[in-house]
């Protein structure tokens, strides 16, 4: 009569995170997929691959052929030298009278990205990441200092250097990276040699530390000079510096998928962060119009996120579309990147059913991302 009932609430088992994740993504990715899906989720649970990018402030001549040796390539130039050479055959063909490429273009047959610029001319050749064969699980080794301390590679998932390649930074631009932290994508911005300014914002202070560590292990001063960091909720951005930026990078929040799948430390699955969760399309819209109003008229914007999820994908960018038209008289052009899917085909695997910009699929060959790009451009 006087026994206490057992606590059971406190005391049962509570479903794992990534279990909840795996449902979710089990549930939503099955109909966004359809077939891919199994294959996408195999890659999800599996190890993720990883590119080595070079750092170009490093005294590290030896490294690229060291990681050559071992089998590893530069997927940047191998798909500049790809570029090139299908140039070089469209020139020959020209030359030799064939009359077919210019009927498909008075008929209006060719899109848009086959007459896209090519990919060689509008980035910097300073960036270089090596990733090793499709198949090939082979590990880098950890980064080493040279004489300087400055380390020789980042290690990073090769595919969030896509968006800052479509975001095509060019000599003496004013960059903004609106959520920089950890920073692979800044350093990577760095590493264009092209940043006139570079402002890197995170709104969180611990994750904004681990942004400094990165540029004092790899930039020297007088580069790192040219940083300002910062950290401000991103959704204020234009009341700080709006209009002012020819480049901005919106790498928003999102779910991300491989690690919420795999880790259950700091998931958004968790019960308690079911909020935060259903908001983030909300956060991820607020940020990407803040990007927008940062954006000189003519700018470019690159939103990324590391989800699969149409629902923070595109549907983000269509809804900030009719916001930014709606309410604040802006028009925006979405560019084509399609020739990314083609130039990069050899090293990542690309989903074809994205309305607007382009996603990279985990896959067990290629097994980078998810990572989803698309730019915009003020007008």
């Amino acid at each position: 009569r006087h026994r206490h009932k057992e606590k059971w609430a406190a005391t049962a088992s509570r479903i794992p995170c990534t279990r909840l994740a795996l449902h979710h993504f089990d549930s939503s990715y099955s109909l966004h997929l359809g077939a891919l899906w199994p294959s996408v989720r195999a890659a999800l649970l599996c190890e993720q691959k990883y590119g080595a990018l070079l750092n170009s402030f490093a005294a590290a001549d030896h490294v690229p052929q060291e990681l050559e040796l071992l089998n590893a390539a530069d997927f940047i130039s191998e798909a500049q030298q790809w570029q090139q050479g299908a140039a070089v055959g469209e020139a020959r063909a020209c030359q030799e009278g064939s009359d077919e490429g210019r009927t498909l273009m008075q008929a209006g047959m060719v899109t848009q990205a086959e007459m896209s610029p090519p990919l060689c001319t509008s980035i910097s050749s300073k960036i270089k990441c090596y990733t090793f064969p499709r198949g090939d699980i082979t590990r880098f080794r950890p980064a080493r200092p040279d004489a300087l301390g400055l380390l020789d590679y980042y290690l990073l998932d090769a595919a969030s250097l896509l968006p800052v390649l479509a975001l095509n930074v060019q000599p003496d631009d004013f960059v903004l990276d609106l959520c920089a932290a950890p920073g692979g994508k800044t350093l990577a911005l760095l590493q264009t040699g092209f940043c006139g300014h570079l402002a890197a914002n995170d709104i969180s202070i611990s994750r904004t530390k681990r942004l400094y560590q990165i540029l004092h292990s790899y930039v020297p001063k007088e580069v790192r000079d040219t940083v300002s960091v910062t950290s401000y909720d991103g959704r204020d951005w234009d009341q700080v510096e709006g209009g002012t930026f020819h480049k901005v990078l919106v790498d928003v929040p999102c779910t991300t998928d491989r690690h919420s799948a795999m880790e259950e430390d700091n998931n958004i699955f968790h019960k308690r962060r079911t909020k935060e969760r259903q908001m983030l399309p909300m956060l991820q819209l607020q940020l990407l119009m803040a990007g927008i109003l940062a954006a000189r008229p003519g700018g470019a914007v690159v939103y990324s996120t590391c989800s699969l999820s149409p629902l923070q994908n595109e549907c983000v960018v269509e809804r900030a579309l009719d916001v930014a038209e709606a309410q604040f008289n802006i028009r925006i052009h979405v560019e084509d990147l399609g020739h990314f899917r083609r130039l990069f085909q050899d090293t990542f695997s690309f989903f074809s059913g994205c309305r607007l910009g382009e996603l990279v699929l985990p896959h067990l060959t290629a097994n980078f991302g998810p990572m989803y790009f698309c730019k915009l451009r003020r007008l």
